[in-house]
């Protein structure tokens, strides 16, 4: 007779004690173990051990991996050209983001194609889910099957007596495995929750998606522990009063992880955006101090974004630096720069940072047009509105050269600016630039750079 034991586990992270713990020795946070009974069950462990022998690297065939594309763009995009058959996805993100929708969307598409596909919504009832079909104005579900399930047990054998292309599972919180006491969204149930779907997923070669909940607080611990588990791991962000939202990759055994796709939030479902820099300079105010435009790259979409810089008084000598959008840690560097090689007096100033439409930035590119932008919020000197600026800045306020620099500069002619500040050092590349309608300046330190954006 199998005897249950009983332990301790994070919920923020998965950790196991053999005892309670205040305060977690791995992620650090309080109050965080829950106790569970566990009772191991070797017989079914073993069924999903894999059984395949070794084979020479040389012997197999050297045909490219089975995509189905989702006729979604923005999706393909961020996938790396499609689903790739026997893979398993995970969509995270904040409640109320569109998960489900995105998912929902994709199925229709899939299913339009010819594929099989199997919606399992254990949040929500059938009625439910025909009712968010008839918002997205799809009738065509003759190839989709949707079932109100939560068992792990039943939704398996699902699994094995129909011949799927495609499942979504909504979502993996609230499966749940009967052999375990655990309650349903506890890291135990999850991770085992997870890994059973993923090895029958890979042995009948279906594409699995899987969608998870994760709370801004970072307490909900579900798809942080099945990260490694999946092959694909998709996040949709934004804001919750905006209408845009941001897909992005962070792990991809198939494709890319710097790529994003941007869509628009309807009533009719989510619309993708082809060309996110109109959308995110749209409403860009003219003759306004502190607000440069820079164009960045996310894989290999070139997308031009305004940065906004406010600085006032500080309160009380309680001296403050916010960035939305951008590295808090890199802004208090270039912050330093400015104040020590420029002589921009800083030290009691308030630095506010913004980058318009919720996009995080993480090119280094972007470092010169953050400077400008304080510089010119500081001396309230507006940067011309025909101007865009590009480069990484270094310690000693010099720019050095960034990457792609001719792309970025086919998107910023394309949407109409007039000149373009660059790092001088890429012009030193065997690439010569070209540009019809723009004017290329190029700088090497940040004081000029700001110079030559004072003229009048």
């Amino acid at each position: 007779m199998v005897k249950t034991k009983t332990i301790f586990v994070c919920q923020s992270c998965g950790m196991q004690s053999s005892k309670w713990q205040g305060k977690c020795a791995n992620c650090e946070s309080w109050n965080s173990y829950v106790e569970e009974a566990f009772e191991p069950s070797p017989e079914k462990r073993a069924a999903h051990v894999f059984t395949d022998e070794p084979v020479l690297l040389t012997a197999l065939s050297k045909e490219d991996e089975e995509r189905a594309s989702t006729d979604i763009l923005e999706l393909d995009r961020v996938l790396g050209g499609g689903l790739v058959k026997g893979s398993v996805t995970l969509l995270g993100g904040d409640p109320g983001i569109g998960k489900s929708t995105l998912s929902l969307q994709m199925a229709f598409s899939l299913a339009k194609k010819g594929s099989k596909v199997l919606y399992i919504s254990g949040e929500e009832s059938i009625q439910q889910t025909k009712l968010r079909s008839k918002r997205l104005q799809e009738q065509d579900g003759k190839n989709i099957y949707i079932v109100n399930q939560v068992d792990l047990t039943v939704i398996l054998s699902y699994l094995n007596k129909m011949k799927l292309d495609f499942v979504v599972i909504d979502s993996i919180q609230v499966l749940f495995n009967p052999d375990l006491t655990s309650t349903p969204g506890s890291v135990s149930q999850v991770r085992e929750c997870s890994a059973t779907l993923t090895n029958i997923a890979k042995s009948k070669g279906i594409s699995l998606l899987i969608i998870g909940h994760v709370t801004k607080d970072g307490m909900l611990a579900g798809p942080r522990v099945m990260e490694h588990i999946v092959d694909t791991v998709l996040y949709f962000e934004g804001e919750r009063y905006s209408t845009y939202r941001i897909l992005r990759s962070v792990k991809n055994r198939f494709g890319s992880t710097n790529e994003i796709g941007v869509f628009e939030m309807t009533a009719g479902g989510l619309i993708e955006v082809n060309n996110p820099s109109v959308i995110f300079l749209s409403e860009r105010a003219q003759n306004s101090s502190g607000s440069v435009v820079v164009p960045i790259i996310e894989g290999t979409r070139p997308i031009l974004v305004e940065i906004q810089g406010l600085v006032s008084r500080a309160s009380f000598g309680m001296v403050r630096q916010k960035a939305q959008g951008f590295d808090g840690n890199r802004l208090a560097l270039l912050v330093a720069v400015l104040e020590k090689r420029l002589g921009l007096n800083l030290y009691d100033k308030d630095i506010f940072l913004n980058v318009v439409g919720g996009v995080k930035i993480m090119d280094p590119a972007a470092d010169l047009a953050v400077t400008i932008a304080i510089a010119s919020a500081l001396l309230d000197k507006p940067v011309s509105f025909e101007t865009v600026v590009l480069g990484e800045v270094g310690l000693s306020a010099e720019v050095r050269s960034v990457s792609q620099i001719q792309t970025r500069i086919n998107e910023a002619e394309k949407l109409g600016f007039k000149k373009c500040i660059i790092p001088r050092n890429n012009l030193k590349s065997k690439v010569e630039l070209t540009s019809k309608n723009m004017e290329i300046i190029p700088v090497e330190t940040v004081k000029e750079a700001k110079d030559i954006l004072e003229r009048p």
